[in-house]
């Protein structure tokens, strides 16, 4: 597994988000993720606008082996969404942390990072769930 990006926040349900400079949030999801999904075939967005909650069905990635939902990870609107995974959703696979993102996000709150996990404690989330 490659190292983690220290400018990420992650969640449980393997999404990472970023912080950009405009107050915005980019989210996708990990390497992991991607990695047990397998190749990505199909990537369902959300409409831009469409607000989402935290935890609430944001988009799909379906893989030969499964369909998986991505969850908002924040409650928010999308401001964006990553239209180049509609005809190259392998981007994910590729660059999961990079050109791979699947949606930007305008947040409703602010970010509570009280939920979310540096990239130490996902990276031991991790060596525990392969223990």
């Amino acid at each position: 597994m490659n190292e983690l990006p220290g400018d990420l926040l992650y969640t449980n349900d393997h999404e990472w988000l970023r912080r950009e400079g405009d107050g915005s949030v980019t989210v996708g999801i990990t390497e992991h993720a991607a990695a047990a999904l397998g190749d990505l075939v199909y990537v369902e967005l959300p409409e831009v606008g469409q607000d989402v909650e935290t935890g609430g069905e944001m988009a799909v990635v379906e893989s030969v082996k499964a369909a998986s939902d991505v969850y908002a990870p924040i409650a928010g609107s999308i401001a964006a969404v990553n239209d180049d995974l509609a005809d190259e959703p392998e981007k994910i696979n590729a660059d999961p942390y990079g050109d791979g993102w699947i949606v930007r996000m305008t947040l409703s709150d602010g970010l509570d990072e009280s939920e979310l996990m540096t990239p130490d404690a996902y990276q031991q989330m991790l060596d525990e769930l392969d223990d």
